[in-house]
């Protein structure tokens, strides 16, 4: 049987998290090839995006599947494409719309494909292992876990287990708690060096904002040292949770 790898992000009008997506399948690719299949030379990795691209999600799918096995092997029914979701968070993304888009997909392209979705990158249980290693790189009194947030409030419940877990707070950007509540919470408290942990995959159009809220909160809160780590970013180990997802 033929595999091919699709992993799918947000999408962005920022050019460099699409820059990481490609490393990203680079070394998605070499780790497929190195350690679990090294005698499949075939397997391909390729990215998509659920928004902010001018195809739907099931389009880019197919298209994806078509490249990857060849209009000639389709028919030989023997093909397998895995969607592996680059979402961090349970929320409508993930439990409504990716599934949907990866439907119509299989309508489209029969049954000579077989696709299947693979469990999102957040709920791999040693993602937080590579939090704590952000999180070891900087020293302060108080950790906070910003996360973008979900509108499907259940999705709120992994990311606060994690903070409880590596010792932080949660802020939310799209919803409450807000990064400046938490803020003046941990002022409030007593804590006068702040760090603040993007949960989010790559730099982009976000981490600058929160960059540019960071600055203004050093002059409301003029008394507090602050640092901000980097988001996750392209690494090996973060391949390697993504290679472990393709075999769930």
């Amino acid at each position: 049987m033929s595999s091919a790898y699709l992993l799918v992000s947000h999408g962005s009008r920022d050019p460099r998290p699409e820059i990481a997506m490609q490393q990203l399948a680079t070394l998605v690719c070499q780790k497929l090839h190195n350690n679990l299949h090294p005698a499949n030379s075939e397997d391909v990795v390729g990215i998509a995006a659920l928004e902010m691209s001018s195809q739907p999600l099931y389009e880019q799918i197919k298209q994806f599947a078509e490249s990857a096995f060849g209009i000639e092997k389709v028919s030989q029914n023997n093909n397998r494409l895995k969607i592996v979701p680059l979402f961090l968070l349970p929320g409508v993304h993930v439990m409504t719309d990716i599934p949907t888009q990866v439907a119509l997909a299989q309508e489209a392209t029969g049954e000579d494909i077989m696709i299947e979705l693979q469990p999102y990158l957040g709920s791999h249980p040693d993602l937080e292992k590579l939090l704590a290693k952000q999180i070891s790189k900087i020293e302060a009194e108080a950790w906070i876990l910003l996360s973008h947030g979900s509108r499907r409030p259940d999705s709120q419940k992994s990311v606060e287990a994690m903070a409880t877990s590596l010792g932080a707070v949660v802020a939310y950007w799209s919803v409450p708690a807000s990064l400046e509540s938490r803020v003046q919470e941990l002022v409030t408290g007593g804590y006068r060096e702040i760090a603040i942990l993007p949960y989010f995959l790559f730099t982009g159009g976000i981490t600058d904002a929160i960059a540019t809220s960071l600055e203004k909160l050093k002059l409301q809160f003029s008394a507090v040292t602050f640092h901000l780590a980097e988001p996750l970013g392209v690494s090996a180990e973060l391949a390697d949770l993504i290679v472990d997802l393709t075999e769930k």
